[in-house]
């Protein structure tokens, strides 16, 4: 198994009708006895915010039997026990990192953030095994490389709170990707020659929302980019070989009009370039 691309930004946000990733709705579930022990987790969801931003619930999932089905599945996978609850606690430290971003509070003239009640950071801190206390600091007061010395930045509120975000996506993709690793080694014989390959493409992921986010606007990007080079290579190219056969056949026109939208995103001074623009002063052009 291969991965290209985990939708990252739905961990932290989620649109009214999205839901985040079943596995944080699994791990609520009560599936596993002492999992909520564990992972230092409450019996409300709603205690998270960071995945009950969205739908809670979908009539056709049930989380119960899906908790049953992944816990299964680690053990048939050649996971340790150890292993098993690590991938657990990994992803209830996003839930709690979650919180912990409603913990800053802005302190002096400069808005320095700052944590007074480090109830979610010790939480975090215990989960992901690190010192507390280091952690808060360095969320607060990050280290910079000036010339050949580092430096500690004071960050405000908004600013920590990013960090944490950023760290928590971080954990989560790397955990997904440990993840396949070891169903990789424990189903993949390295001893056979690979002569087939399966590619499962998903192009449809086309989706306008009422607010759309840079990654969003990325993915629609991309998948346009993608269904123009499908209708190019598998369609196009092979209606014209049909005509070069002489066969009879009535040439269909499989949608190549949205060449333009991609224009707007690759062309100079279009979309791209301007946000990279931004990206690299984002004070100076407000």
């Amino acid at each position: 198994m291969v991965v290209y691309l985990l939708e990252k930004s739905r961990l932290t946000y989620q649109q009214p009708l999205e839901r985040c990733y079943h596995a944080f709705y699994n791990l609520m579930s009560d599936q596993v006895p002492d999992l909520k022990e564990k992972c230092l987790l409450s019996d409300n969801i709603l205690d998270y915010w960071y995945v009950s931003q969205g739908k809670l619930t979908v009539p056709s999932i049930d989380d119960k039997e899906d908790m049953q089905f992944a816990d299964e599945a680690f053990d048939i996978l050649g996971f340790s026990e150890e292993e098993k609850y690590n991938v657990f606690k990994n992803t209830a430290c996003m839930m709690h990192m979650g919180n912990m971003t409603k913990d800053f509070v802005p302190v002096g003239k400069e808005d320095q953030a700052e944590i007074k009640d480090d109830s979610n950071a010790q939480k975090v801190a215990t989960l992901a095994g690190i010192d507390a206390e280091w952690m808060i600091t360095y969320f607060c007061k990050p280290k910079l490389k000036v010339g050949t010395e580092w430096v500690s930045k004071g960050s405000t509120c908004s600013y920590a709170a990013s960090s944490v975000a950023g760290i928590a996506r971080a954990v989560y993709e790397r955990t997904f990707r440990i993840v396949v690793e070891k169903c990789n080694t424990t189903l993949c014989d390295p001893t056979m020659k690979k002569v087939t390959y399966i590619g499962v493409l998903d192009i449809a992921g086309f989706e306008i929302f009422d607010y759309n986010g840079f990654e969003q606007i990325c993915i629609n990007y991309v998948n346009e980019k993608l269904q123009q080079f499908f209708n190019q290579h598998m369609f196009t190219l092979e209606q014209e070989e049909y005509v070069r056969e002489g066969l009879d056949w009535a040439n269909v026109d499989f949608g190549m009009d949205l060449q333009k939208c991609i224009d707007m995103f690759e062309k100079p001074m279009a979309f791209l370039a301007i946000f990279e623009e931004e990206s690299l002063f984002p004070i100076t052009l407000r």
